[in-house]
């Protein structure tokens, strides 16, 4: 059997990588189409370096997230490869192309079945889109596969739990050696999201941060310091601006912190894993059972320092998102 997998950022690349093991180990043949989504070498190459994914047989190089300039090159590979499958990650706009791409080729989604029901984010728009034309749906959880029940989408539905909990576990005591050292106590930040990189948000996020009696430490995505720096919109005293960081560095990071801020959703999970707890910078998540457990709050700006102040792990958080053998399970469902 061969699976060719799309991947173009930093989720992608952090949830194949335990994929990749589990294929290789069930005898599976994997090609990897890097779509270039993500070309900052930190937030790109660090990951084939550092957690063994195999260096992409496609290397797009198309610096753009434009799923219309994707598709084709995608679709060129799949003609040339002819797998069995084409696997697709998460919601980004690379998953939507990988998708698009597949001219016939059953897909394969990993992350089926989330919804935020917040049609503005873009997200949402590529989740519903790739879950309606995929053939097998790998879920997370049982609400997600019921969510797919309700939508009446065709595809086979498949339980596997997150490949995310899989790259944590793996992956959590290598990034505790090699994490760098930061004062505590320190809050983890990242924000990069499309909505929260708008000029006037930012600016408000960045004076919301200021207004909170906690030191940040915040390795900037590439796209929020460009509008940070093109807008001249200055970070508070309180906030330590470092540059991007690698999975391992990042995991060890949020292990460190209080409390994380983000509005990334494998933040919120790793997060959750790691019992830190988390306030995000959205009006809505997809992963709303750590909101439910107490682990996660929703803010806006405006009540971001109210939140850290008040930010606590649960005492006796119910185990979310499977049990770190969700890999294992998406090699099954390939050949089922």
């Amino acid at each position: 059997m061969r699976v060719l997998s799309v991947v173009g950022n930093r989720p992608q690349f952090i949830k194949s990588a335990p994929v990749t093991l589990a294929l290789r180990a069930a005898g599976i043949d994997e090609v990897v189409l890097h779509t270039g989504q993500h070309w900052d070498p930190e937030m790109s190459q660090v990951f084939f370096d550092e957690l063994a994914i195999p260096e992409p047989s496609y290397r797009l190089d198309l610096r753009t997230a434009d799923v219309e300039a994707m598709t084709p090159a995608i679709a060129e590979a799949v003609r040339r490869e002819r797998p069995d499958w084409v696997l697709v990650f998460g919601d980004t706009n690379s998953t939507l192309a990988g998708a698009r791409a597949a001219d016939g080729v059953p897909v394969a989604h990993v992350e089926s079945g989330l919804r935020s029901f917040d049609l503005s984010m873009p997200e949402e728009r590529n989740r519903i889109e790739v879950d309606r034309v995929s053939a097998l749906l790998l879920c997370p959880d049982e609400r997600s596969a019921r969510q797919l029940e309700t939508e009446g989408v065709t595809g086979r539905r498949e339980v596997v739990g997150d490949v995310m909990f899989d790259a944590t576990r793996l992956f959590e005591p290598i990034a505790r050696r090699r994490g760098g050292q930061h004062p505590q106590p320190y809050a983890a930040l990242t924000i990069h999201r499309q909505a929260n990189t708008e000029p006037e948000r930012l600016r408000a996020i960045a004076a919301a941060l200021g207004r909170a009696p906690v030191r940040f430490v915040f390795p900037v995505h590439p796209r929020t310091r460009h509008v940070l720096d093109e807008h001249g919109i200055p970070l508070p005293p309180n906030v330590d601006a470092i540059e991007p960081l690698g999975y391992l560095e990042m995991l060890a990071l949020v292990a460190g912190a209080s409390v994380v801020v983000t509005d990334s959703g494998g933040l919120q999970k790793e997060a959750y894993w790691l019992r830190v707890p988390c306030v995000t910078v959205r009006p809505s998540t997809e992963w709303v059972d750590t909101v439910a457990a107490g682990a996660n709050v929703l803010v806006e700006p405006e009540t971001l320092a109210a939140a850290l102040a008040t930010a606590r792990f649960p005492d006796d958080p119910p185990p979310l998102y499977g049990d770190g053998r969700a890999a294992e399970r998406v090699a099954s469902a390939l050949y089922a």
